[in-house]
């Protein structure tokens, strides 16, 4: 007598013949109206609390303008769109919804009564296989309401019944192929124009990793998170916030391409961002302020998320300082990275604490203040912050093992 097993619809046998799947599986992907691929015909601000990532589509008050989104689809189907939005008018902003420029469906966004109250409406629309165009066209001269961030759930076509060989012994499993993306400083960025010093860790980081990893590393010298996400759009003048203005807030080539649908972040990837070294300037363009510091590492993070990569906040790798004998912390931004970790859910490595506790090891205290010689000089350039070779492959290290120790899933690609 055959014993039979019926888990959630599926029909399982000693013999294993058929197997009957009635599930189809549903893919949630979030896309923010600030962020490429999404346009806005109008401005990305942020004046009105509660929105997620770091603004919102305010789009001209027009017929036609738009806020339209690049939406993948793995199958041809349906998809229920999710659109955040607020409405502190007191009417409500019809639209057309088209999908790949056809078929439009009309959507009301009614009155949310205040512009910071943030209200989702759905909307089911067919897709098509890959990239399909998703557009709100308001109908009104009033225009669309502030969008936030469309929301995207497709389900996958119901399997037909399969048959299946008989059982086989399963084969050791090992990881897929993912790509490393980094994005930080100079103390991360690799050499440039051909010189040996300064080097940052990030280019020596492949070397800890096995053959299925690709390290793409576009940590830029001498940018905070803010300019290396909008270089060449952070201006020298703050707003009356004390932080520098953006315009137009348009985002970097680098952070562009990681975004990309095509050559940027996939599923499966890690991105690894480590600033605040150049972000407590004083000055613009570089200045970046603590709540803005936070916000756009949760951007940035989301984007990562929503593309299904893993991000992983390191805080700021420190620079060589001797309290006598002792190596000591030296670095800002520690309480807001480990801050955005927790608000996010994104693990934190204290590279900061890390590599002092590597320049104690290494007994590079005390130190005479001379960087062309003994351990230090090995370590260092001829500054207490950039690393010679030497010393960026030993902070690579520090941060290979604490994905280890922390028992990080990348730790699975590690030699």
């Amino acid at each position: 007598m055959k014993r039979r097993l019926i888990i959630a619809g599926a029909v399982l046998t000693s013999a294993l013949t058929v197997v009957y799947a009635t599930i189809a599986v549903a893919a949630e992907i979030r896309y923010e109206a600030e962020t490429a691929p999404a346009t806005c015909a109008g401005t990305i601000d942020s004046n009105h609390a509660g929105y997620s990532g770091s603004g919102f589509c305010n789009a001209d008050n027009a017929v036609g303008a738009a806020a339209q989104f690049t939406v993948t689809a793995s199958a041809a189907g349906t998809a229920t769109l999710g659109v955040r939005f607020a409405n502190g008018t007191t009417t409500a902003r019809p639209a057309d919804v088209l999908v790949n420029g056809t078929a439009p469906q009309a959507i009301s966004f009614e009155p949310t009564g205040a512009w910071t109250t943030w209200v989702t409406k759905t909307v089911t629309v067919p897709v098509s296989s890959g990239a399909n165009t998703i557009r709100f066209s308001p109908t009104t001269a009033g225009g669309l309401p502030n969008v936030d961030y469309l929301e995207v759930t497709t389900s996958g076509p119901t399997p037909s019944p399969t048959p299946c060989a008989p059982p086989s012994p399963t084969p050791s499993s090992s990881p897929g192929r993912v790509t490393v993306w980094l994005a930080g400083d100079s103390t991360m960025a690799n050499p440039s124009g051909g010189a040996a010093c300064p080097a940052g860790w990030g280019g020596q980081f492949a070397q800890y990793f096995n053959s299925n990893v690709t390290v793409r590393n576009s940590a830029m010298g001498g940018r905070s998170i803010q300019t290396w996400l909008y270089d060449p759009n952070v201006s020298s003048t703050k707003n009356a916030a004390g932080e520098c203005v953006i315009n137009p807030v348009t985002y970097s080539a680098r952070w562009q391409a990681m975004l990309d649908s095509a050559s940027g972040m996939k599923p499966g990837d890690y991105l690894l961002i480590q600033f605040g070294i150049n972000d407590g300037t004083a000055a613009c363009p570089r200045h970046v302020g603590s709540a803005r510091y936070q916000q756009l590492l949760g951007m940035m993070a989301s984007a990562a998320k929503a593309r299904g990569a893993h991000p992983i906040f390191l805080t700021p790798v420190a620079a060589i300082r001797c309290s006598g004998g002792t190596a000591v912390g030296n670095r800002g931004f520690i309480t807001e990275t480990n801050s955005a970790g927790g608000a996010n859910a994104v693990p934190v490595i204290d590279l900061h604490r890390l590599s002092y506790t590597l320049y104690n090891a290494l007994r590079l205290c005390p130190f005479n203040g001379d960087y062309n010689s003994g351990p230090v000089g090995a370590f260092f350039c001829n500054d207490h912050t950039h690393f010679e070779q030497a010393g960026a492959r030993q902070i690579a290290g520090v941060v290979a093992k604490a994905i280890r120790d922390q028992q990080i899933p990348l730790a699975t690609y590690l030699k």
